[in-house]
């Protein structure tokens, strides 16, 4: 056997009803459909993009002195008298093309697409049975989320939701704020307004940017009927929290059944994946290991994981934000090497503006994607890890957050897949006239004991190669195929 998976992660098969408990919910085993998929494309798109300001919007409105309370003042008014109530009413969508954007990234070669059906300002942005403040009655007076299912599943792709709406009640209650110092000094903010207190929230203290600290029992058992609204009609393939799973036996409650309703949607088959953060030293709900799967946001595992895990990640900043220097494809393109080596996938962000569009930067990075993939999928798509993530000299640290540290990657970095017997060694930069592959020499402790032929893709003709104790080497082809990164297939 040539190459050979290091790890199975395989969990017990699971039961005809969980229960919301961990014991019950620690049955759950990953879906061949998300171990194979490896890329998904995600819209973190909502009224928030209106200002084309960035992320977090709602909240940063109300606190005095921010950026974006500046910006808000500057262009639409001082929240004591235009607050995000008005913001929201803005959000029209008009452009909005759902079929021709999953279209688009289908072709770049996501495999899923997820849908942000809530953030923690509060606006649903399907046709919500519980809260009036949603997208079918206010702002683009369309079934967002409906849109996007119909599109992902005529395109043939999984489809997924997120949703943000724990953190709310705590999140987004800045709004009961006044100005501290100016002209507006003491002059409370448009969220007082007892008119607007199904939006706003009720009077209450707590105005943490994380999980609530004390939520009433209202707030957790609304929290529950709006998600599992969502779940129910529009029956996603990929469901996420931002953060663990909320509010204890409540969001163990949202879990069971959610991964209940999946097997009576597939004919017995759980095909649901709910990801959650296993966010440390911080109160953002409960991570119990095994019962979900493990989401990273904008960030790594070190080494190589026996269950599969996902990064959350976006090309500039979570909402739209003018000017944003965005990820360029080589950094995407090595991301995706380098954690689908580690058993990970990369669901990718492409901010829209409030419209619905791209920029013409986002399609062009897209055009990019679609060739890269086109000639190196074969490496990344229904492959496993081998024994090892990768070798060279480039090390990035891992955990939450951790591509802040992400650094620029050599030609002898190297990361393997591997898919029944084929092993794949993905460049991550041209390496001139050969690549000495330290991993698979014969001296190594981890290579193969034949090989037999070493092809690059998207080169029709095998290579040349030697192999000693210390590498395999190999000689690369006269013309340089593509850009980004370079993939070997190896077969004995």
């Amino acid at each position: 056997m040539l190459a050979g998976a290091a790890v199975a992660g395989q969990s017990p098969a699971a039961p005809k009803e969980f229960k919301p408990t961990f014991e019950s919910l620690k049955q759950y085993s990953v879906p061949e459909w998300f171990r194979d998929a490896k890329f998904g494309i995600w819209a973190h798109w909502g009224p928030q993009s209106v200002p084309e300001d960035g992320d977090w919007y709602a909240r940063n409105m109300y606190i005095e002195g921010s950026v974006q309370y500046e910006y808000h003042c500057r262009t639409y008014g001082h929240p004591s008298k235009v607050g995000y109530k008005d913001i929201v009413q803005r959000w029209k969508a008009e452009d909005f093309d759902a079929p021709g954007l999953v279209a688009l990234y289908k072709k770049v070669g996501a495999k899923y697409f997820v849908a942000q059906a809530v953030h923690h300002d509060n606006f649903d942005n399907w046709n919500s049975k519980y809260h009036r403040w949603n997208a079918v009655k206010i702002g683009p007076h369309k079934d967002i989320v409906g849109l996007w299912r119909d599109a992902a599943r005529s395109n043939g792709l999984r489809f997924g939701v997120t949703e943000h709406l724990e953190r709310s009640w705590s999140w987004f209650n800045v709004n009961k704020n006044a100005d501290k110092i100016g002209p507006y000094k003491g002059v409370p903010y448009d969220g007082n307004d007892p008119k607007y207190a199904d939006f706003y929230f009720p009077p209450h203290e707590d105005t943490s940017s994380s999980y609530p600290e004390n939520p009433p029992e209202s707030w957790t058992h609304e929290w529950l009927n709006r998600i599992t609204d969502l779940v129910d009609n529009y029956q996603p393939d990929l469901l996420y929290t931002d953060g663990g799973i909320p509010f204890g036996e409540i969001g163990r409650r949202l879990v069971a059944h959610y991964y209940n309703q999946s097997m009576k949607w597939n004919n017995g088959k759980l095909e649901a994946v709910y990801t959650i953060k296993h966010v440390k030293n911080a109160n953002h709900g409960d991570y119990e290991e095994g019962c979900c799967l493990l989401d990273l946001e904008r960030g790594i595992i070190e080494g190589v994981r026996a269950d599969p895990w996902q990064t959350d990640t976006c090309i500039g900043d979570w909402f739209y934000k003018r000017e944003k220097v965005y990820k360029t494809p080589t950094t995407i393109v090595h991301m995706l090497a380098d954690i689908v080596s580690r058993n990970g996938n990369l669901l990718l962000n492409f901010p829209l503006r409030p419209n619905g569009v791209l920029d013409f930067q986002e399609r062009w990075i897209l055009e990019e994607l679609a060739k890269w993939m086109a000639m190196n999928g074969e490496a990344i798509y229904s492959t496993r890890p081998w024994k090892i993530f990768g070798e060279g000299p480039t090390q990035s640290s891992g955990g939450m957050f951790s591509e802040r540290n992400f650094k620029n990657y050599t030609a002898e970095d190297i990361r393997f897949t591997t898919k029944g017997e084929t092993l794949y060694a993905i460049a991550l930069g041209w390496p001139g006239r050969e690549l000495a592959i330290k991993s698979l020499g014969e001296s190594s402790g981890n290579g193969p004991a034949k090989i037999g032929r070493v092809e690059m893709l998207g080169v029709a003709e095998p290579l040349k190669w030697s192999r000693s104790g210390a590498a395999l080497v190999v000689q690369m082809p006269a013309n340089q195929p593509g850009d980004y990164a370079y993939a070997l297939r190896i077969t004995s």
